[in-house]
């Protein structure tokens, strides 16, 4: 809070389809043909809302690593981190229009190699949402914007492995 200069911080857009469950574990039915793993934050900012995962980096971390660690804390998955989705700030004012919060953030698509989904140490809550039900979750705007995108750059993207 209130800091000296600006966080950089990383977020996950991971794109979870039926076939993921045959490298990691989904606990329950997931969304065909594409889900989006959401997280409720356990603490601030945005407490108790739902979002995507993702935190801050921390010295001497790479971007990639830094969002790899915080899928893995956060929701379990190991995930292949693939391109860049967007890059933004997220500015909180105070009631005296202080900055209470200065996030520099970049959000990557990703797409799970392996682990279980579970709840981690940041988030409350962890479920793999329909990309068409978003509403329920109250986002917000930005976090719906980023998930469209990366929807539009999944489609766009070869798949990395030849189909069978």
């Amino acid at each position: 809070m209130y800091p000296s200069r600006p966080v950089v911080g990383v977020g996950a857009v991971i794109a979870v389809t039926p076939a993921d469950a045959a490298v990691a574990q989904f606990p329950g039915a997931l969304p065909t043909p594409i889900g989006i793993v959401l997280i409720r934050r356990r603490f601030e900012p945005l407490a108790g809302e739902w979002s995507l995962p993702g935190g801050t980096v921390e010295v001497g971390e790479t971007l990639e690593s830094a969002i790899a660690r915080e899928v893995a804390e956060e929701t379990g998955l190991s995930v292949h981190v693939g391109p860049v989705i967007e890059v933004f700030d997220r500015i909180v004012r105070d009631d005296t229009d202080r900055v209470h919060y200065h996030f520099v953030l970049i959000d990557y698509l990703c797409t799970p190699t392996g682990g279980r989904l579970t709840c981690g140490s940041d988030a409350s809550d962890v479920i793999v949402a329909d990309p068409g039900d978003l509403d329920r979750y109250q986002l917000t705007d930005k976090a719906r914007s980023v998930i469209a995108a990366a929807l539009t750059l999944a489609h766009r993207a070869p798949n990395p492995e030849p189909e069978l």
